[in-house]
């Protein structure tokens, strides 16, 4: 039986919060879908402070965002631009089309036919995050996407230069600095300015995620990807220090970001627990962090590794590293998570910023039927079929029973026309 050592925020309480986010997410899609561009200006003076002649950046702009940044970070950006690419490509080499002949004269096939416009939203109010504009611009443009849109918020009061140069670099055809709830439905909806997309990516906010929510269906999203979550799973093979220092490094993206030890060690719990105060002292992050973990952060002590199984599966994590001695043990058996790191040489920031892999993931217990962003979703898997008259006789035999059985009249039609024409006694 696991015994919980450290519990976050109760589901009421975060039920309260959530209500309170729709209320406010609800009025200002409302007021963008009523007054377009002039309702995206006053949101932006409000949250941001921003109100600059045109949201959209120019050539002029962008390249100056170059001139602000040194040569070795443009190199890193492009390296780790290089490594999303190469994985994004080999993951599109695995979709393949296909046509089949699966009767004599029946042909069915599909074919992935990417989207014609995406909006990317890159979060970047209180840290710029770069690594966001590499996984959806990257992404969509591998996949084949032909108009993808970006937007940031302002860092510092003005465009943030990395992010700009990162969208620039990825490939982004339109690049906006504006952000949150204003931002994703600016794209979604349009504006007197700006054309509105198929589909809407990129992780954010409890407010940003919400507004995907809201907004699905109208447009295509690629996942509920909010506040960031990390599961730490460890036993004695690992040390504290080392939880600790993955704990809080996911726990400083915010104040609402659940990180959870789950361990077979009390021990090590004990230890991490100790550690992460410690760590809390000299972190920079610390106010943000130290609060994620007061108030979101637990810590769990299980039996086996078979019931931390259990309990990571409930958890559904939107990020899991796993520092066992035989990480592969939750690489075979488990089944919900956004995405695994395995043994202790990675780490969920690897993956956050430079390896390859994904970063938008599901959150929220979404991994349970859902994973991560990948090129595969901004492509459409639609099938065709082709038939010859004989075999549309046939089939014809066939489907007009059953349409009959459901009492469909008109469907029935449909199939003996096809029946009198191709058949036997037909012309």
């Amino acid at each position: 039986m696991a015994k919980y050592l450290k519990e976050g925020m109760s589901v009421e309480e975060v039920q309260t919060q959530d209500a309170k986010v729709r209320g406010i997410v609800e009025d200002i899609l409302g007021r963008i879908e009523s007054e377009g561009d002039a309702a995206i200006r006053d949101y932006s003076e409000k949250f941001d402070a921003w109100s600059p002649d045109s949201f959209r950046l120019s050539r002029e702009q962008i390249e100056a965002c170059y001139e602000q940044l040194d040569q070795q970070v443009i190199d890193d950006i492009r390296f780790a631009q290089e490594q999303v690419r190469n994985f994004a490509q080999i993951q599109r080499n695995s979709m393949l089309d296909v046509e089949e002949e699966t009767l004599p004269g029946v042909v069915l096939g599909h074919k992935h036919i990417p989207m014609n416009s995406v909006g990317c939203y890159v979060p970047g109010g209180k840290y710029p995050l770069v690594a966001s504009a590499h996984m959806s611009v990257v992404t969509a443009k591998v996949a084949g996407v032909k108009r993808v849109i970006a937007a940031a918020p302002p860092f510092n009061g003005e465009p943030s230069p990395a992010i700009v140069v990162a969208m620039d670099m990825a490939g982004a055809d339109e690049i906006y600095c504006f952000g949150g709830v204003q931002a994703v439905g600016a794209m979604a909806i349009g504006t007197e300015t700006i054309a509105p997309v198929d589909m809407i990516v990129g992780p954010g906010n409890a407010f940003v995620a919400e507004a995907k929510r809201q907004l699905f269906g109208r447009v295509g999203i690629d996942l509920f990807a909010g506040p960031t979550e990390t599961l730490v799973i460890a036993d004695d093979s690992c040390d504290g220090e080392l939880c600790a220092a993955d704990l809080l490094g996911q726990a400083e993206h915010g104040p609402n970001s659940p990180a959870v030890l789950l361990t077979n060690s009390e021990q090590l719990a004990r230890d991490t627990m100790a550690e992460v105060e410690r760590q809390l002292t000299v972190l920079p992050t610390a106010e943000i962090a130290g609060a994620a973990w007061r108030d979101y952060g637990q810590v769990i002590v299980a039996d086996s590794y078979e019931e931390m199984v259990e309990i990571a599966d409930q958890i559904a994590s939107e990020h899991v590293q796993v520092m066992t001695r035989d990480p592969d043990y939750f690489l075979n058996n488990m089944s919900n998570y956004g995405a695994l790191f395995l043994g202790q040489e990675t780490n969920v920031s690897y993956g956050d910023k430079v390896i390859g892999t994904n970063h938008t993931l599901p959150t929220k217990k979404a991994a349970r039927y859902t994973g991560g962003l990948w090129v595969g979703k901004f492509i459409k898997t639609c099938t065709f079929q082709r038939v010859t008259p004989e075999a549309s006789a046939m089939v014809g035999e066939y489907c007009s029973r059953l349409c009959a059985v459901e009492g469909f009249a008109g469907h029935k039609e449909q199939a003996d026309i096809r029946v009198r024409r191709y058949g036997k006694s037909g012309g």
